[in-house]
Protein backbone atom coordinates (compact mmCIF):
# COMPACT_ATOMS: atom_id res chain seq x y z
CA UNK A 1 0.00 0.00 0.00
CA UNK A 2 1.10 3.11 -0.63
CA UNK A 3 1.67 5.68 2.09
CA UNK A 4 2.16 9.45 2.01
CA UNK A 5 2.64 12.45 4.64
CA UNK A 6 0.15 15.43 3.17
CA UNK A 7 -0.33 18.93 5.00
CA UNK A 8 -3.62 19.03 2.80
CA UNK A 9 -6.56 20.45 4.05
CA UNK A 10 -9.35 18.00 4.53
CA UNK A 11 -11.57 19.85 2.00
CA UNK A 12 -8.47 19.35 0.04
CA UNK A 13 -7.69 15.79 0.15
CA UNK A 14 -7.54 13.37 -3.02
CA UNK A 15 -9.19 10.89 -1.17
CA UNK A 16 -12.57 8.26 -1.51
CA UNK A 17 -12.82 8.96 1.45
CA UNK A 18 -11.70 10.59 4.68
CA UNK A 19 -11.45 9.44 8.13
CA UNK A 20 -11.41 11.68 11.10
CA UNK A 21 -10.91 10.64 14.70
CA UNK A 22 -13.24 12.22 17.27
CA UNK A 23 -12.80 12.12 21.31
CA UNK A 24 -15.35 11.38 23.77
CA UNK A 25 -16.77 14.87 24.78
CA UNK A 26 -15.15 17.13 22.14
CA UNK A 27 -16.36 18.27 18.81
CA UNK A 28 -15.52 18.28 15.12
CA UNK A 29 -14.19 21.27 13.45
CA UNK A 30 -16.29 23.97 12.30
CA UNK A 31 -16.07 23.14 8.60
CA UNK A 32 -17.60 19.12 9.42
CA UNK A 33 -19.79 20.07 11.95
CA UNK A 34 -21.96 22.04 9.93
CA UNK A 35 -21.81 19.12 7.31
CA UNK A 36 -25.09 16.64 7.02
CA UNK A 37 -25.11 13.55 9.57
CA UNK A 38 -22.76 15.41 11.73
CA UNK A 39 -25.09 15.54 14.93
CA UNK A 40 -24.94 11.84 14.83
CA UNK A 41 -21.37 11.73 15.19
CA UNK A 42 -19.97 10.36 18.69
CA UNK A 43 -16.49 9.96 20.12
CA UNK A 44 -17.25 6.71 21.50
CA UNK A 45 -14.37 4.42 21.00
CA UNK A 46 -14.46 2.40 17.73
CA UNK A 47 -17.89 3.96 16.33
CA UNK A 48 -18.32 4.87 13.09
CA UNK A 49 -20.48 7.68 11.60
CA UNK A 50 -20.57 8.78 7.76
CA UNK A 51 -21.09 12.61 7.41
CA UNK A 52 -21.12 14.41 4.22
CA UNK A 53 -20.23 17.79 4.18
CA UNK A 54 -19.25 19.65 0.42
CA UNK A 55 -15.96 18.84 0.14
CA UNK A 56 -14.62 16.04 0.48
CA UNK A 57 -17.68 14.04 -0.60
CA UNK A 58 -17.17 11.56 2.01
CA UNK A 59 -16.28 11.91 5.93
CA UNK A 60 -16.00 9.24 7.94
CA UNK A 61 -15.97 9.65 11.93
CA UNK A 62 -14.35 7.33 13.88
CA UNK A 63 -14.84 7.44 17.63
CA UNK A 64 -11.29 7.19 20.10
CA UNK A 65 -12.75 6.98 23.28
CA UNK A 66 -11.81 9.07 25.82
CA UNK A 67 -8.46 11.68 25.09
CA UNK A 68 -6.42 10.38 27.81
CA UNK A 69 -6.77 6.99 26.97
CA UNK A 70 -5.31 7.66 23.27
CA UNK A 71 -2.66 5.26 22.47
CA UNK A 72 -0.62 3.75 19.11
CA UNK A 73 -3.14 0.55 20.05
CA UNK A 74 -6.25 2.57 19.83
CA UNK A 75 -5.79 3.63 16.67
CA UNK A 76 -4.47 0.51 15.50
CA UNK A 77 -8.00 -0.98 16.37
CA UNK A 78 -9.92 1.73 15.09
CA UNK A 79 -7.80 2.53 11.60
CA UNK A 80 -8.02 -0.99 10.62
CA UNK A 81 -12.30 -0.54 11.41
CA UNK A 82 -12.10 2.53 9.11
CA UNK A 83 -10.10 0.23 6.36
CA UNK A 84 -12.86 -2.43 6.48
CA UNK A 85 -15.56 0.28 6.18
CA UNK A 86 -13.35 1.55 3.42
CA UNK A 87 -13.89 -1.94 1.50
CA UNK A 88 -17.23 -2.02 2.03
CA UNK A 89 -17.46 1.73 0.14
CA UNK A 90 -15.10 0.28 -2.24
CA UNK A 91 -12.63 2.97 -1.71
CA UNK A 92 -9.30 2.39 -3.87
CA UNK A 93 -8.02 5.54 -1.34
CA UNK A 94 -8.03 6.75 1.84
CA UNK A 95 -7.06 9.69 4.18
CA UNK A 96 -7.05 10.53 8.11
CA UNK A 97 -6.27 12.93 10.00
CA UNK A 98 -3.62 12.91 12.56
CA UNK A 99 -5.47 14.01 15.77
CA UNK A 100 -3.09 16.23 18.18
CA UNK A 101 -1.55 14.06 20.60
CA UNK A 102 1.59 13.79 22.97
CA UNK A 103 3.50 11.35 20.57
CA UNK A 104 2.01 12.09 16.79
CA UNK A 105 4.70 9.76 15.48
CA UNK A 106 2.80 6.91 17.76
CA UNK A 107 -0.55 7.90 16.43
CA UNK A 108 0.87 7.68 13.14
CA UNK A 109 2.33 3.96 13.13
CA UNK A 110 -0.84 3.03 14.59
CA UNK A 111 -2.77 4.32 11.93
CA UNK A 112 -0.69 3.29 8.95
CA UNK A 113 -0.68 -0.21 10.86
CA UNK A 114 -4.14 -0.16 11.85
CA UNK A 115 -5.11 0.29 7.84
CA UNK A 116 -2.31 -2.28 6.30
CA UNK A 117 -3.16 -5.02 8.46
CA UNK A 118 -7.06 -4.42 8.74
CA UNK A 119 -7.37 -4.53 4.38
CA UNK A 120 -5.74 -7.75 4.15
CA UNK A 121 -7.87 -10.63 2.92
CA UNK A 122 -6.48 -14.16 1.81
CA UNK A 123 -8.46 -14.94 -1.24
CA UNK A 124 -5.70 -16.30 -3.80
CA UNK A 125 -7.45 -20.06 -3.77
CA UNK A 126 -10.85 -18.79 -4.55
CA UNK A 127 -12.48 -18.79 -8.16
CA UNK A 128 -14.22 -15.81 -9.43
CA UNK A 129 -16.48 -15.55 -11.97
CA UNK A 130 -14.72 -13.48 -14.71
CA UNK A 131 -17.33 -11.18 -15.50
CA UNK A 132 -17.79 -10.29 -12.09
CA UNK A 133 -15.97 -7.09 -11.67
CA UNK A 134 -12.30 -6.97 -9.06
CA UNK A 135 -12.66 -6.62 -5.89
CA UNK A 136 -12.01 -3.68 -4.42
CA UNK A 137 -8.50 -3.37 -2.95
CA UNK A 138 -7.43 -0.02 -0.77
CA UNK A 139 -4.26 1.04 -2.48
CA UNK A 140 -2.86 4.36 -0.88
CA UNK A 141 -3.06 5.95 2.73
CA UNK A 142 -2.77 9.51 3.25
CA UNK A 143 -1.73 10.75 6.56
CA UNK A 144 -2.65 14.80 6.74
CA UNK A 145 -0.21 15.63 9.24
CA UNK A 146 3.14 17.49 9.73
CA UNK A 147 5.83 16.19 7.56
CA UNK A 148 7.57 15.33 10.80
CA UNK A 149 6.00 12.14 11.25
CA UNK A 150 6.74 10.65 7.80
CA UNK A 151 9.93 8.48 8.73
CA UNK A 152 7.08 6.71 11.75
CA UNK A 153 4.80 6.36 8.80
CA UNK A 154 7.58 4.66 6.47
CA UNK A 155 8.81 2.26 8.72
CA UNK A 156 4.90 1.16 9.95
CA UNK A 157 4.64 0.45 6.08
CA UNK A 158 7.32 -1.70 6.09
CA UNK A 159 6.61 -3.66 8.93
CA UNK A 160 2.65 -4.03 8.24
CA UNK A 161 3.11 -5.26 4.64
CA UNK A 162 6.08 -7.95 6.39
CA UNK A 163 3.29 -8.80 8.96
CA UNK A 164 1.00 -9.57 6.01
CA UNK A 165 3.83 -11.19 4.27
CA UNK A 166 3.80 -13.83 7.36
CA UNK A 167 0.35 -14.14 7.36
CA UNK A 168 0.14 -15.11 3.85
CA UNK A 169 2.81 -18.09 4.41
CA UNK A 170 0.75 -18.91 7.13
CA UNK A 171 -2.47 -19.16 5.16
CA UNK A 172 -0.56 -21.21 2.90
CA UNK A 173 -2.14 -24.85 2.42
CA UNK A 174 0.52 -27.51 3.88
CA UNK A 175 0.95 -29.15 0.15
CA UNK A 176 1.60 -25.44 -0.85
CA UNK A 177 3.97 -23.98 1.77
CA UNK A 178 6.41 -27.25 2.52
CA UNK A 179 10.38 -26.83 3.95
CA UNK A 180 11.53 -26.20 0.09
CA UNK A 181 9.04 -23.50 -0.29
CA UNK A 182 10.06 -21.81 2.79
CA UNK A 183 13.71 -22.11 1.43
CA UNK A 184 12.40 -20.74 -1.76
CA UNK A 185 10.91 -17.75 0.62
CA UNK A 186 14.25 -17.30 2.08
CA UNK A 187 16.07 -16.64 -1.45
CA UNK A 188 13.65 -14.67 -2.90
CA UNK A 189 14.56 -12.51 0.40
CA UNK A 190 18.52 -13.30 -0.06
CA UNK A 191 18.16 -11.99 -3.78
CA UNK A 192 16.60 -8.59 -2.74
CA UNK A 193 18.53 -7.59 -0.34
CA UNK A 194 22.46 -7.92 -1.21
CA UNK A 195 22.90 -7.67 2.70
CA UNK A 196 21.25 -10.83 3.28
CA UNK A 197 23.00 -14.08 2.16
CA UNK A 198 21.16 -17.47 2.52
CA UNK A 199 22.34 -21.37 3.51
CA UNK A 200 19.92 -23.90 2.98
CA UNK A 201 21.05 -27.28 4.18
CA UNK A 202 18.93 -30.42 2.95
CA UNK A 203 18.61 -34.22 4.37
CA UNK A 204 21.81 -35.40 3.78
CA UNK A 205 23.66 -32.36 5.32
CA UNK A 206 21.97 -32.14 8.12
CA UNK A 207 21.78 -36.11 9.20
CA UNK A 208 26.00 -35.01 8.40
CA UNK A 209 26.03 -32.17 11.25
CA UNK A 210 24.49 -34.47 13.69
CA UNK A 211 21.43 -32.63 14.29
CA UNK A 212 19.07 -35.50 15.69
CA UNK A 213 16.26 -33.01 16.73
CA UNK A 214 15.48 -32.33 12.75
CA UNK A 215 16.50 -35.64 11.69
CA UNK A 216 14.51 -37.66 14.11
CA UNK A 217 10.81 -35.44 13.57
CA UNK A 218 11.35 -35.09 9.73
CA UNK A 219 12.37 -39.01 9.33
CA UNK A 220 8.38 -40.05 9.15
CA UNK A 221 7.88 -37.39 6.03
CA UNK A 222 8.47 -37.66 2.28
CA UNK A 223 8.86 -33.99 2.55
CA UNK A 224 12.56 -33.06 2.44
CA UNK A 225 13.46 -31.36 5.75
CA UNK A 226 15.78 -28.00 5.53
CA UNK A 227 18.04 -26.04 7.66
CA UNK A 228 17.39 -22.27 6.82
CA UNK A 229 20.05 -20.00 7.74
CA UNK A 230 20.18 -15.93 6.77
CA UNK A 231 22.63 -14.03 7.91
CA UNK A 232 22.35 -9.97 7.37
CA UNK A 233 25.83 -7.86 8.67
CA UNK A 234 25.47 -4.17 8.57
CA UNK A 235 26.90 -3.96 11.73
CA UNK A 236 31.07 -4.05 11.20
CA UNK A 237 32.20 -6.08 13.95
CA UNK A 238 29.38 -5.48 16.78
CA UNK A 239 27.21 -7.79 18.24
CA UNK A 240 24.72 -10.46 16.67
CA UNK A 241 20.96 -10.82 17.34
CA UNK A 242 19.88 -14.69 16.49
CA UNK A 243 16.49 -15.44 15.64
CA UNK A 244 15.52 -18.57 15.64
CA UNK A 245 11.90 -19.98 14.00
CA UNK A 246 9.99 -23.07 14.37
CA UNK A 247 9.24 -24.40 10.86
CA UNK A 248 6.88 -26.82 11.44
CA UNK A 249 4.40 -26.77 7.61
CA UNK A 250 2.51 -29.46 8.95
CA UNK A 251 1.99 -31.19 12.85
CA UNK A 252 0.16 -34.43 13.04
CA UNK A 253 1.49 -35.68 16.37
CA UNK A 254 3.56 -38.15 14.66
CA UNK A 255 2.97 -41.41 16.02
CA UNK A 256 1.19 -39.82 18.97
CA UNK A 257 -1.23 -38.31 16.74
CA UNK A 258 -3.16 -35.31 17.44
CA UNK A 259 -6.86 -35.80 17.44
CA UNK A 260 -8.75 -34.75 13.71
CA UNK A 261 -10.41 -31.78 14.95
CA UNK A 262 -8.93 -28.53 14.31
CA UNK A 263 -5.84 -30.62 12.75
CA UNK A 264 -6.75 -28.57 9.86
CA UNK A 265 -5.23 -25.36 11.52
CA UNK A 266 -1.45 -27.56 11.87
CA UNK A 267 -0.65 -26.04 8.81
CA UNK A 268 0.41 -22.86 10.72
CA UNK A 269 2.91 -24.65 13.25
CA UNK A 270 5.28 -22.78 11.49
CA UNK A 271 4.30 -19.52 12.35
CA UNK A 272 7.59 -18.49 14.27
CA UNK A 273 9.30 -19.17 10.85
CA UNK A 274 6.82 -17.25 8.97
CA UNK A 275 7.43 -14.39 11.20
CA UNK A 276 11.39 -15.01 11.44
CA UNK A 277 11.39 -14.96 7.36
CA UNK A 278 9.59 -11.75 7.41
CA UNK A 279 11.52 -9.77 10.00
CA UNK A 280 14.61 -10.47 8.31
CA UNK A 281 12.69 -8.89 5.04
CA UNK A 282 11.90 -5.83 7.13
CA UNK A 283 15.20 -5.70 8.80
CA UNK A 284 16.76 -5.15 5.28
CA UNK A 285 14.31 -3.02 3.80
CA UNK A 286 14.69 -0.67 6.75
CA UNK A 287 18.55 -0.75 6.59
CA UNK A 288 19.16 -1.38 10.24
CA UNK A 289 22.49 -1.27 11.42
CA UNK A 290 23.29 -4.66 13.31
CA UNK A 291 24.66 -7.97 12.16
CA UNK A 292 21.97 -11.21 12.29
CA UNK A 293 21.62 -14.82 12.00
CA UNK A 294 18.42 -16.53 11.60
CA UNK A 295 18.37 -20.04 11.32
CA UNK A 296 14.77 -21.75 10.91
CA UNK A 297 14.73 -25.46 11.18
CA UNK A 298 11.68 -26.61 9.22
CA UNK A 299 10.10 -29.90 8.35
CA UNK A 300 6.39 -32.02 8.67
CA UNK A 301 5.72 -34.12 11.50
CA UNK A 302 4.45 -37.10 10.19
CA UNK A 303 3.04 -40.75 10.99
CA UNK A 304 4.78 -43.67 8.99
CA UNK A 305 6.81 -46.28 9.18
CA UNK A 306 9.93 -44.65 9.59
CA UNK A 307 8.58 -42.22 11.79
CA UNK A 308 10.54 -41.88 15.38
CA UNK A 309 8.42 -43.92 17.89
CA UNK A 310 8.04 -42.84 21.37
CA UNK A 311 10.33 -44.33 23.57
CA UNK A 312 13.80 -43.35 20.92
CA UNK A 313 16.69 -41.85 22.14
CA UNK A 314 18.28 -39.10 19.93
CA UNK A 315 21.30 -37.30 20.23
CA UNK A 316 20.93 -33.49 19.49
CA UNK A 317 23.53 -31.31 17.84
CA UNK A 318 25.21 -30.21 21.03
CA UNK A 319 25.41 -34.04 21.90
CA UNK A 320 23.11 -34.38 24.57
CA UNK A 321 20.66 -36.84 24.54
CA UNK A 322 17.22 -37.24 24.47
CA UNK A 323 14.20 -39.49 25.17
CA UNK A 324 11.29 -38.56 22.54
CA UNK A 325 8.63 -39.75 25.08
CA UNK A 326 5.79 -38.09 23.12
CA UNK A 327 6.66 -37.25 19.24
CA UNK A 328 3.55 -34.62 19.42
CA UNK A 329 6.27 -32.61 21.31
CA UNK A 330 8.73 -31.97 18.42
CA UNK A 331 9.04 -28.68 17.97
CA UNK A 332 11.65 -28.33 20.84
CA UNK A 333 13.55 -31.09 18.99
CA UNK A 334 14.46 -29.17 15.77
CA UNK A 335 14.15 -25.78 18.11
CA UNK A 336 17.05 -27.53 20.19
CA UNK A 337 19.23 -27.86 16.91
CA UNK A 338 18.75 -24.70 15.79
CA UNK A 339 19.34 -23.17 18.76
CA UNK A 340 22.90 -24.77 19.56
CA UNK A 341 23.58 -24.12 16.01
CA UNK A 342 23.12 -20.21 16.26
CA UNK A 343 25.08 -19.85 19.35
CA UNK A 344 27.94 -21.67 18.58
CA UNK A 345 27.59 -19.70 15.10
CA UNK A 346 28.25 -16.84 16.93
CA UNK A 347 24.90 -15.57 17.98
CA UNK A 348 25.16 -12.84 21.27
CA UNK A 349 21.71 -13.13 21.81
CA UNK A 350 18.55 -15.43 20.93
CA UNK A 351 15.14 -14.87 20.34
CA UNK A 352 13.90 -17.84 19.19
CA UNK A 353 9.42 -17.91 18.50
CA UNK A 354 7.72 -20.59 18.05
CA UNK A 355 3.65 -22.26 18.42
CA UNK A 356 5.46 -24.54 20.72
CA UNK A 357 2.61 -25.53 23.77
CA UNK A 358 -1.59 -25.89 24.00
CA UNK A 359 -0.71 -25.03 27.25
CA UNK A 360 0.19 -21.42 26.68
CA UNK A 361 -3.29 -21.20 25.68
CA UNK A 362 -5.04 -22.07 28.87
CA UNK A 363 -2.52 -19.76 30.54
CA UNK A 364 -2.63 -16.75 28.32
CA UNK A 365 -4.93 -16.87 25.95
CA UNK A 366 -4.86 -14.84 22.63
CA UNK A 367 -3.82 -11.66 24.39
CA UNK A 368 -0.36 -12.51 25.79
CA UNK A 369 2.33 -14.42 24.15
CA UNK A 370 4.46 -16.00 26.86
CA UNK A 371 8.32 -14.86 27.40
CA UNK A 372 10.71 -17.09 29.22
CA UNK A 373 14.45 -16.71 29.66
CA UNK A 374 17.84 -16.70 31.26
CA UNK A 375 18.68 -13.09 31.03
CA UNK A 376 16.86 -10.33 32.45
CA UNK A 377 17.46 -7.89 30.35
CA UNK A 378 16.86 -9.03 27.01
CA UNK A 379 13.61 -10.54 28.57
CA UNK A 380 13.24 -6.82 29.92
CA UNK A 381 13.38 -5.52 25.92
CA UNK A 382 11.44 -8.26 24.36
CA UNK A 383 8.69 -6.61 26.99
CA UNK A 384 9.29 -3.05 26.00
CA UNK A 385 8.86 -3.92 22.57
CA UNK A 386 5.87 -5.93 22.70
CA UNK A 387 4.36 -3.16 24.33
CA UNK A 388 5.05 -0.42 22.20
CA UNK A 389 3.88 -2.48 19.17
CA UNK A 390 0.70 -4.31 20.68
CA UNK A 391 2.22 -7.85 20.08
CA UNK A 392 2.26 -7.91 23.85
CA UNK A 393 4.00 -10.89 26.28
CA UNK A 394 3.82 -11.92 29.89
CA UNK A 395 7.27 -13.47 31.15
CA UNK A 396 6.87 -16.58 32.62
CA UNK A 397 9.29 -18.01 35.16
CA UNK A 398 12.28 -20.51 35.27
CA UNK A 399 13.13 -22.45 38.15
CA UNK A 400 15.22 -25.75 38.94
CA UNK A 401 12.19 -27.55 40.00
CA UNK A 402 10.80 -26.94 36.66
CA UNK A 403 14.58 -28.04 35.35
CA UNK A 404 14.08 -31.63 37.02
CA UNK A 405 11.23 -32.34 35.60
CA UNK A 406 13.05 -32.19 31.88
CA UNK A 407 15.55 -35.13 33.29
CA UNK A 408 15.35 -38.26 31.18
CA UNK A 409 15.65 -41.92 32.99
CA UNK A 410 17.87 -43.37 30.62
CA UNK A 411 19.04 -40.53 29.11
CA UNK A 412 20.23 -36.79 29.64
CA UNK A 413 16.88 -35.53 28.83
CA UNK A 414 13.09 -36.47 28.15
CA UNK A 415 11.32 -34.23 25.88
CA UNK A 416 7.69 -35.10 27.49
CA UNK A 417 7.67 -35.39 31.55
CA UNK A 418 5.15 -38.07 32.55
CA UNK A 419 3.63 -35.22 34.94
CA UNK A 420 1.65 -32.48 33.19
CA UNK A 421 2.96 -29.35 35.18
CA UNK A 422 3.53 -26.23 34.00
CA UNK A 423 3.65 -27.55 30.32
CA UNK A 424 4.98 -23.99 28.62
CA UNK A 425 8.03 -23.52 31.35
CA UNK A 426 8.85 -26.99 31.12
CA UNK A 427 9.47 -26.57 26.76
CA UNK A 428 11.35 -23.57 28.15
CA UNK A 429 13.25 -25.17 30.45
CA UNK A 430 13.82 -28.26 27.51
CA UNK A 431 14.83 -25.35 25.40
CA UNK A 432 17.74 -23.83 27.63
CA UNK A 433 19.70 -26.82 27.33
CA UNK A 434 21.03 -25.59 23.98
CA UNK A 435 21.94 -21.89 24.56
CA UNK A 436 24.81 -22.34 26.78
CA UNK A 437 25.54 -19.27 28.38
CA UNK A 438 24.16 -17.29 25.89
CA UNK A 439 21.03 -14.74 26.46
CA UNK A 440 18.10 -16.07 25.21
CA UNK A 441 14.63 -15.48 25.13
CA UNK A 442 12.13 -17.93 24.31
CA UNK A 443 8.79 -16.53 22.90
CA UNK A 444 5.59 -18.71 23.28
CA UNK A 445 3.17 -17.99 20.17
CA UNK A 446 0.55 -20.64 20.07
CA UNK A 447 -2.02 -18.23 21.40
CA UNK A 448 -1.30 -15.58 19.25
CA UNK A 449 -0.43 -16.81 15.95
CA UNK A 450 -4.10 -17.06 14.71
CA UNK A 451 -7.44 -16.41 16.03
CA UNK A 452 -6.54 -13.73 17.99
CA UNK A 453 -9.86 -11.55 17.14
CA UNK A 454 -8.10 -8.20 17.23
CA UNK A 455 -10.07 -5.79 14.34
CA UNK A 456 -6.70 -5.69 12.97
CA UNK A 457 -5.84 -9.34 12.77
CA UNK A 458 -9.23 -10.91 12.53
CA UNK A 459 -9.39 -14.47 13.44
CA UNK A 460 -7.66 -16.53 10.74
CA UNK A 461 -3.18 -16.15 11.27
CA UNK A 462 -2.09 -12.80 12.84
CA UNK A 463 1.70 -12.43 11.02
CA UNK A 464 2.24 -12.09 14.94
CA UNK A 465 6.13 -11.29 15.94
CA UNK A 466 6.99 -9.93 12.91
CA UNK A 467 6.70 -5.95 13.84
CA UNK A 468 8.06 -7.65 17.85
CA UNK A 469 11.42 -8.89 16.50
CA UNK A 470 11.63 -5.94 13.87
CA UNK A 471 11.09 -3.15 16.79
CA UNK A 472 14.03 -5.35 18.72
CA UNK A 473 16.32 -5.26 16.04
CA UNK A 474 15.62 -1.52 16.17
CA UNK A 475 16.30 -1.06 19.43
CA UNK A 476 19.59 -2.69 19.17
CA UNK A 477 20.53 -1.41 16.21
CA UNK A 478 23.45 1.44 16.35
Amino acid sequence: MKVVVSQSDVSAAEADLVAVGLCEGEELPADLAAARGADDARGTFKSLTSIHPEAPARVLVAGLGKRDELDAERFRVVAALVAKEAAKLKASALAWVLPEGEDRSALAEGIVTGTILGAYRFDRFKSRDPEDPEPSTLESLTLLSPEDVAAAAEAARVCAEAQNRARDLQSLPSNVATPSYLARRAREIASAHPEVKVDVLGREEIAEKEMGGLVSVSQGSAEEPKLIVLRYERGGSGETLGLVGKGVTFDTGGISLKSPGGMQEMKMDMSGAAAVLESVRAIAELGLVLNLIAVIPSTENMPSGTAVKPGDIITQYNGKTVEVNNTDAEGRLILADALAYAAEQGADRIVDIATLTGAVMIALGSTYAAVIGNDDYLVGQVEEVGRETGELVWRLPLHPEYKALTKGTVADLTNAAAKRKAGTIYAAEFLEEFVGDTPWAHLDIAGTAWDVGRPYTGNDASGFGVRLLTALARELAS
